[in-house]
């Protein structure tokens, strides 16, 4: 598969074909779509039919280009995931979902994702509502700062947000690179190799843009319930806010790991866990060693399933 003259290497793909586990004549959910890598994985391992859902309304013509070649078997729905519940209205076999920005939206600079690539400030994925040029010029020093602090985790984000406000006193943000060079003269200027400065920035930028976080809530729970018995829901997130978040919600709908005396190991599965949601949920999985050298963007992945009770 290529993107834009790219090749576009779906993140820990082998991983998550395993946790899913698709089956003939079972419907599955690829709950962020993008450049439908894992939606055509699934179709290609098994007999099965794929609801795919995304508000990125760029992504159609690659959904169209799958339907053609799959027909009935894939049904694409337009939607953020957080609207889970009420656009899959049937119960499924299986959902997963990859979290954060897709490869298609960082490189079509465009967009405004990436901080590298000199573009309007936008970072809209579903190209509607409010910006991040709307932020940037308009969120006082402190809703900047506890912005970039919260969703950045940025321990600079005081310094960072003193110097968007100076900035704009005398002209408005209008480009990822002015506001990457802003964050350069409030931190430093990055070296080949090292972590960029602009990068948690530009992160809690695309959250609050996008309503990430409370997405992510809403796409679990909505998941969980059209779930049936046995079946898996497979997230793999790129940061510690979004792994937090699913860490919590599979913890918090399963039951209590027991231990039998001081010397025995945890057990998973106590004996009820009928008034549980998942009756397992894995250990967190990272990609191997091999995949982050074959694809950068895999190395900060995460992967946690869980199967509904």
């Amino acid at each position: 598969m290529s993107l834009n003259g790219q090749k576009h290497i779906p993140v820990m793909l082998a991983e998550v074909l395993q946790s899913l586990n698709p089956q003939d004549h079972k419907v599955y959910v690829d709950a962020t779509f993008g450049f439908g890598g894992y939606s055509e994985a699934i179709l290609n391992a098994a007999d099965c039919k794929v609801i795919a859902l995304d508000r990125d309304p760029t992504v159609k013509p690659r959904a169209e280009e799958i339907k053609s070649r799959y027909k009935n078997r894939f049904e694409f729905r337009a939607g953020k995931f957080g609207d889970f519940a009420s656009i899959i209205n049937e119960d499924i076999d299986g959902a997963v979902f990859d979290i954060g920005v897709s490869s298609m939206q960082i490189d079509d600079a465009k967009r405004g994702f990436s901080h590298s690539k000199e573009a309007p400030l936008d970072m809209r994925m579903s190209c509607e509502g409010i910006s991040a040029k709307d932020i940037v010029n308009s969120y006082s020093e402190q809703e900047l700062a506890d912005l970039i602090y919260n969703y950045g985790e940025d321990r600079k984000s005081r310094v960072i947000a003193r110097k968007i406000i100076e900035y704009r006193k005398n002209k408005a943000i209008e480009t990822t690179t002015e506001l990457a060079e802003i964050i350069y003269s409030a931190i430093y200027r990055p070296k080949f190799g090292e972590l960029n400065p602009a990068t948690r920035t530009f992160q809690a930028l695309r959250i609050a843009v996008n309503d990430e976080l409370e997405q992510l809530r809403l796409g679990l729970k909505g998941a969980a319930s059209r779930l049936k018995q046995g079946a898996p829901l497979v997230v793999v997130d790129f940061h510690s806010l979004e792994d937090r978040i699913v860490k919590l919600f599979f913890k918090e709908n399963s039951a209590k790991k027991v231990k039998i005396s001081k010397y025995a190991e945890e057990k998973s599965e106590p004996q009820n866990t009928e008034n549980h949601l998942f009756s397992f949920v894995s250990k967190i999985i990272v990609p191997t060693k091999s995949e982050c050298e074959q694809n950068p963007r895999a190395h900060c992945a995460k992967l946690r399933y869980a199967i509904r009770g």
